[in-house]
């Protein structure tokens, strides 16, 4: 049964169903961007807005933060870099985002990234972006940061696995030993860490919005865990695509709206764990979208014309959830 539901406080174009059936879309095809540094942060957010650390021409830039404290820069190094990027959108903006290689942190320390930003219709506004087990490199990871940036945002991707993503050539086996290789309290610093080169870029650039974040499979878990320790200071919305080993006690204390998608065919992202997530959210925050007969990642690495279908209807609602949460909601 569809029912209508509101996804934010702001007001919709139309209302979104809880669950959706799948339909097919248009075949995408391939481009290829080039990215130049120095064109990438000339502003931050608009022409208005003064220049950011990243609109400088050096290449070495200096980006666990304690909460609101911005005072203080990591170093961050620049290199230019390619990205091939498989979209069937058609937005003019599209043709106006750039996209750098980043390296946050120094040392054996340092975080690998890759951030993309809206040149055309830039609205001031960053996404923070979890991949999968696959890592920030994956093709289908930055095709989709890509699109998000077409929408008007500045999208940090970072390397959550210190280079040694899941690769799909592994013997399945040797999952778990890999999986306990990426603890949870290393992951959580090197997000921290990101998270506050990206609010300083705001402050640096005269900016006071709060970020946005996104994570698929993996990433969708953590999602939860970063809104639950940051408490609203950062983050004032957050999109969680079949995360997994998500605990539903930790879900209990996130603060700020959270949109939660995912297929009914799912075992590694059980509705039913989602609907109680849902329910136990404080003050309503959390909405459960569930797309019929749909399995795990199918929103950002579509296998069929059904699920190429079902992949944008969830991108839209994402998108307007951002928009309303984020940009409207400033």
């Amino acid at each position: 049964m569809n029912m209508g539901i509101r996804l934010a406080s702001a007001p919709l174009s139309s209302s979104i169903p809880t669950i959706i059936s799948s339909s097919s879309s248009t075949h995408s095809h391939t481009r290829q961007l080039n990215h130049h540094h120095h064109h990438l942060f000339s502003t931050f957010a608009s022409p208005h807005f003064p220049f950011s650390l990243l609109s400088r021409e050096s290449a070495n830039l200096n980006p666990r933060r304690p909460l609101l404290s911005f005072t203080r820069y990591t170093p961050c190094k620049v290199s230019r870099g390619q990205v091939e990027v498989e979209d069937g959108v058609n937005d003019e903006a599209c043709e106006l985002v750039n996209g750098i290689e980043l390296s946050i942190g120094e040392g054996a320390e340092s975080i690998g990234a890759y951030l993309f930003k809206a040149v055309k219709n830039n609205n001031g506004t960053g996404i923070l972006l979890l991949s999968d087990i696959f890592g920030f490199e994956d093709s289908s990871t930055r095709d989709f940061a890509y699109r998000v940036a077409c929408n008007g945002y500045n999208v940090l991707v970072p390397d959550l696995f210190r280079g040694d993503p899941w690769e799909k050539d592994r013997p399945k086996p040797l999952f778990e030993e890999w999986l306990a290789k990426q603890t949870l309290q290393r992951v959580s610093n090197d997000i921290t860490k990101c998270t506050k080169w990206m609010t300083d870029e705001f402050v640096a650039a005269g900016i006071s919005k709060k970020l946005g974040i996104i994570g698929f499979c993996f990433g969708g878990g953590r999602v939860i865990d970063v809104l639950a320790h940051d408490q609203g200071v950062c983050f004032g919305i957050g999109v969680s695509f079949y995360g997994t080993r998500i605990d539903p006690s930790v879900a209990a204390s996130v603060t700020v709206p959270v949109l939660f998608i995912a297929g009914d065919n799912d075992p590694l992202c059980p509705v039913s764990a989602l609907e109680e997530i849902e329910k136990s959210s404080k003050k309503g925050l959390s909405k459960v979208l569930v797309f019929k007969g749909q399995g795990h990642g199918f929103a950002h690495r579509p296998q069929s014309p059904e699920e190429d279908g079902d992949a944008e209807k969830a991108f839209m609602v994402m998108r307007n959830w951002l928009y309303d949460g984020l940009v409207l909601g400033k």
